[in-house]
């Protein structure tokens, strides 16, 4: 059975009911369609609005004089001080983790020392679990 392709009407009229409060999980079983496609649509209307819903294999219209995405253009570079910023700060949280990474192996091997010397006792007058400090 081929699955149902929705077009933009259908997604905007689906999307309207989610934001007005209806609850995802009936609408998602009502149109048959999974919860996460749900999101997924209202992500887009609230990324791009209607014209972000697109039908089925249409691609993006572009708008009067709008001029095609220059993907180069959308993702600014950062500077060389900005980079050397960020590996600095890199470096930083590496070794902070490391640090914490000794620290955790440290106190892991105390509390086990701890546990092996402290015997628990068998009840009252029994002979204590570790060697008394008075001499």
């Amino acid at each position: 059975m081929p699955r149902h392709r929705y077009g933009r009407e259908e997604k905007l009229a689906a999307v309207k009911r989610m934001l007005a409060g209806e609850n995802v999980w009936e609408l998602s079983r009502e149109l048959r369609i999974s919860r996460k496609m749900l999101y997924e649509w209202r992500g887009k209307y609230l990324g791009g609005g209607a014209a972000a819903l697109r039908g089925p294999g249409q691609p993006r219209k572009l708008m009067r004089g709008e001029a095609p995405p220059d993907l180069d253009a959308a993702l600014p570079l950062p500077s060389h001080a900005e980079l050397a910023q960020a590996r600095a700060r890199i470096v930083e949280l590496e070794r902070k983790i490391g640090q914490q990474a000794l620290d955790l192996d440290f106190f892991q091997q105390a509390l086990r020392q701890v546990g092996d010397k402290h015997r628990p006792s068998d009840g009252p007058g029994a002979k204590p679990s570790t060697p008394s400090s008075r001499r």
